[in-house]
């Protein structure tokens, strides 16, 4: 997979995430707004991992 198509899907992922943890914080599930928040992080280290590259 090339590196274009890599990084257009850590920033679909990144939306997807950022969607589901304002749902999270609207339903008042604070554990999972973490996790969701620990996944946009972790997605957003690995887009700059390969957009540095």
């Amino acid at each position: 997979m090339n590196e274009r198509r890599l990084q257009s899907m850590y920033v679909v992922g990144i939306v997807l995430n950022a969607v589901a943890l304002v749902y999270a914080l609207q339903d008042g599930s604070p554990l999972f707004a973490a996790t969701f928040g620990f996944v946009m992080v972790y997605l957003g280290i690995r887009f700059w991992m390969v957009s540095s590259s």
